[in-house]
């Protein structure tokens, strides 16, 4: 592997390939990698020729490959893998990326199951390969500003935490996304229930009981379009999650009720909104940071809806602080942003819900 500084006068970038350019690859990942010191795009693979043409207009000078198998060939010229294929390829291509003795990020969710998720994390370690998950969501401005108010213990003791990813798209859009086939790990549960899950278990730890509730609602829908998951955390505190296509009139994003105050924030993150604009970090327009009306209200007794509350500044949201980090991890040899057994932990939960929706019960969780 290459000296793989971060920036420093006289150090090497990271040479990082970037499997897969849809959503994912070009929105999220590609942007973030080149924005990042330490760290350069040195390869795309996808097989659309399509996809080839737009890297390579959006990154003179990336080298394209149509396979992943191209990348194995030439395993001593690149520093890091990163995953953002389609959920059915990313246990496989992790795989395969750490057999070459290539470090690895893999989108989210790392794998279908929090087995396989152990089996890639051993893998890792055997070969002293960093292995983490891109789970961006605990860099939203919401997020932060949340892990700030806790940290300062404005609401006193938690009791509830509510989350929501919630849209109306009556609908469908088809693709690999909302497809019946187990295989494809598609559906709700595991595209936003990565994150508000990963959330959930950052704030308030281990899960002792999950109970969900998972619904296909559209016509012509084959897998979750409408989700819900009550956890009970090992703590005390309870986290309700929802996620669902067909919310004709969205909830807050958070409401988080403590023994003092609560805190209501509605709104997203403006970040992917930016990227999928065109829009990178660095370039001069301040990163991640929104207007004071959509700032949240931390308060008791009254609604934020009819003024109760004192309005909280929202903190700037930063997601190229994941790829600062795993420069980081991969100069220092430290543990990156987010770990294989986070994301085990996550999948457990996940796993969980999906028995529980089946059976109609709440499922008990063994810690490890």
């Amino acid at each position: 592997m290459a000296d793989t500084g971060t920036g420093t006068p006289g150090s090497t970038p990271a040479r990082v390939a970037l499997i897969g350019f849809g959503l994912a690859g070009s929105v999220f990942h590609a942007p973030l990698i080149a924005a990042t010191d330490g760290l350069v795009l040195d390869a795309v693979v996808t097989s659309s020729p399509e996809r080839q043409r737009q890297a390579a207009d959006e990154y003179p000078g990336v080298r394209l490959a149509a396979s992943a198998d191209e990348l194995w060939a030439r395993a001593g010229e690149l520093d890091l893998v990163v995953i953002a294929s389609p959920n059915r390829t990313h246990v496989p291509l992790a795989r395969a990326a750490l057999e070459a003795g290539l470090p690895v990020v893999v989108d989210k969710p790392l794998a279908a199951t929090a087995a396989e998720a152990e089996d890639l994390a051993a893998l890792a370690e055997r070969r002293g390969l960093l292995l983490s998950v891109f789970q961006n969501r605990r860099w939203d401005n919401d997020f932060r500003t949340l892990r700030k108010l806790l940290a300062e213990g404005a609401l006193g003791e938690v009791q509830r935490f509510e989350s929501r990813f919630e849209r109306w798209r009556p609908q469908l859009k088809g693709g690999w996304r909302e497809s019946g086939d187990p295989a494809e790990v598609g559906g709700l549960l595991y595209d936003l229930g990565s994150h508000l899950v990963d959330q959930a278990l950052t704030l308030f730890g281990p899960v002792a009981s999950v109970y969900a509730e998972v619904d296909v609602r559209r016509p012509g829908a084959r897998t979750d379009d409408d989700t819900f998951i009550a956890l009970t955390h090992a703590s005390g505190v309870r986290s309700h999650l929802w996620m669902s296509a067909i919310t004709a009139q969205l909830g807050p994003r958070f409401r988080v009720l403590g023994s003092q105050a609560g805190y209501v924030k509605y709104g997203l993150d403006p970040q992917e909104a930016a990227l999928r604009e065109g829009l990178r970090p660095g370039t001069g327009t301040p990163w991640g940071a929104e207007p004071e009306a959509a700032w949240g209200r931390l308060g008791a007794g009254e609604s934020p809806l009819t003024g109760g509350g004192l309005p909280v500044p929202t903190l700037p949201g930063d997601y190229p602080a994941y790829y600062r980090a795993v420069a980081t991890a991969l100069r220092d040899g430290t543990a990156p942003p987010v770990t294989a057994a986070e994301a085990a932990a996550a999948l457990r939960v996940l796993e969980a819900a999906r028995t529980s929706a089946a059976e109609g019960r709440a499922v008990r969780i063994t810690r490890p």
